[in-house]
């Protein structure tokens, strides 16, 4: 990276060398060190690198990141190069540039659904060099910033997105205050952020966000400080259990649900509805959209719900009723709610195929029932790995008629999984990290504790073996969360003398 950054003294503007050193910074965006953070080694060890080598490129590089680096990146690059500087190290005219913008006006493209918000906010130095960041938040994704990019020609950018705005009716083109832009792009770099740290996180975004983070990240830094919504501008009050069951009323008594033929299943998909707009959607049970309803059926359901034989028949018909019962309330037009439905009865066939039901996988129903009390899909592998011994007879004991989500019945459980270490000196102690360890599998806290069983499974290692290692790290940790995430991300196997 030094090498490249030599070309740095070729540039003739800030804006060149920003853009190139955020697509620098870039390269290792979203990845995943053993053994430490990813900005922290290479990108702190970048700048050391930099600052011990004391060349012209190097100063060009430490003047750079000190602007477009994480805090303590810029910190470090500024330091190291305010030395260099004072050791008469050359660097380029437009080093003193760097960062010296001012906002000129700020712009959003909304779609009438509210599913995404395309966000400009344009820049200039000193009336010079005017560029655009564009950046799309989508609210499918929980509000995260999908793709970024930069742009110099200002005015054709603006005039295509208003002519865009002019001639569709599904979309809105308007002015917005600078504080507001900041509020929304840090909320949705934020929320990118977390994303980027689960399972396949950098696959959310689009291939060229990397390189135009950093730059994104310092820019939104130029506005004025506007007030962190949780949310979209639009988002409404929180809704309490009462207020959804008072709208699932009010749906089911509606004109649009009148033809359901099933009113039992009928009402339970109307709550799956109304919670998923409400705890994955801002507090917004009704918007309806052609993404978001497909999002709905064919994403979330399948893996966060456990839906009856009933209910996966009525899911789709309650949803194109929920369309028409929503669209109008909310001000979609008349061609949006079509387009809705459309998609709707499209995904219909696709959510049969995409739903599967774990009696389908020759799990007994009543068995399924008893790991997913909370009808939580996402945590049957989890609950079925933290409890394998669920049917049949031990000894006196018959394990149908045992609960695990009861506390007594879950230790009962754990000891004839130790059946054959009913000798060792210290049982009850062993017993009681097992049900912490089991009682963290069961609520799926923290995330990380079932990313790294699953891991060491794929590698071929016993669950026995796997178990004993997440209890090994959560007694060194102890109550420290955020040090008990780090280091369950950071286990690659299992040593040659697994922990007993």
């Amino acid at each position: 990276m030094l090498l490249a950054a030599r070309e740095l003294l070729a540039v003739r503007s800030p804006l060149d060398a920003e853009l190139m050193v955020s697509d620098m910074l870039g390269a290792w965006w979203g990845r995943r060190l053993r053994g430490g953070d990813v900005e922290q080694i290479l990108g702190e060890g970048l700048v050391d690198y930099a600052a011990k080598a004391g060349t012209p490129a190097a100063l060009t590089l430490l003047v750079s990141v000190a602007y477009l680096g994480t805090a303590r990146q810029a910190a470090k690059a500024e330091g190291a190069a305010l030395a260099l500087m004072e050791s008469d190290v050359a660097r380029p005219r437009w080093a003193d540039r760097v960062g010296a913008v001012k906002p000129t006006g700020c712009y959003v493209s909304r779609d009438v659904y509210g599913d995404q918000d395309t966000v400009v906010c344009t820049f200039a130095y000193n009336g010079e060099d005017r560029h655009a960041l564009v950046v799309v938040v989508d609210y499918n994704m929980g509000g995260m910033a999908r793709d970024a990019w930069v742009s110099s020609h200002v005015d054709k950018l603006l005039e295509q997105a208003r002519l865009e705005a002019a001639g569709n009716a599904l979309l809105r083109f308007e002015e917005l205050e600078p504080q507001q832009a900041r509020a929304l792009l840090e909320f949705a770099m934020k929320a990118t952020g977390a994303a980027a740290h689960g399972r396949g996180g950098p696959k959310l975004v689009s291939d060229s966000y990397s390189a135009y983070h950093a730059f994104a990240r310092a820019r939104i830094k130029a506005l004025p400080p506007g007030r962190m919504r949780p949310a979209p501008a639009h988002t409404e009050a929180p809704y309490s259990r009462d207020r959804r069951a008072m709208l699932a009323a009010e749906f089911l008594a509606s004109d649009a649900a009148e033809n359901l033929s099933d009113p039992s299943a009928a009402s339970r998909c109307a709550d799956h509805i109304i919670d998923y707009g409400c705890d994955q959607d801002f507090g917004r049970p009704m918007r309806v959209s052609p993404t978001k309803c497909e999002t709905f059926l064919l994403d979330w359901l399948p893996r966060k719900v456990l839906l009856s034989t009933a209910e996966q028949d009525a899911m789709p018909h309650v949803l194109s009723a929920w369309v028409r019962f929503a669209g109008p309330r909310i001000g979609l037009p008349e061609e949006g709610v079509r387009a809705t439905l459309d998609a709707v009865w499209e995904a219909t066939a696709r959510f049969t195929e995409a739903y599967r039901d774990p009696a389908t996988f020759g799990l007994d129903r009543s068995l399924v029932e008893r790991l997913l009390p909370d009808g939580d899909l996402s945590a049957l592998a989890r609950r079925a790995f933290a409890f394998p011994l669920l049917q049949g007879m031990r000894g006196s004991t018959n394990l149908d008629l045992l609960n695990p989500a009861d506390e007594a019945d879950r230790r009962i459980l754990l000891e004839i999984d130790h059946a054959g270490e009913l000798g060792r000196t210290d049982l009850e102690e062993h017993l009681a990290w097992h049900e912490e360890i089991a009682g963290r599998l069961w609520v799926g806290d923290p995330p990380q504790l079932w990313e790294a069983a699953q891991r060491l499974i794929d590698l071929g290692h016993d669950r026995h073996d796997v178990l004993h290692v997440l209890i090994e790290i959560a007694e060194r940790i102890g109550d420290h969360p955020d040090e008990l995430a780090a280091a369950l991300d950071d286990i690659a196997d299992i040593p040659d003398e697994p922990p007993t």
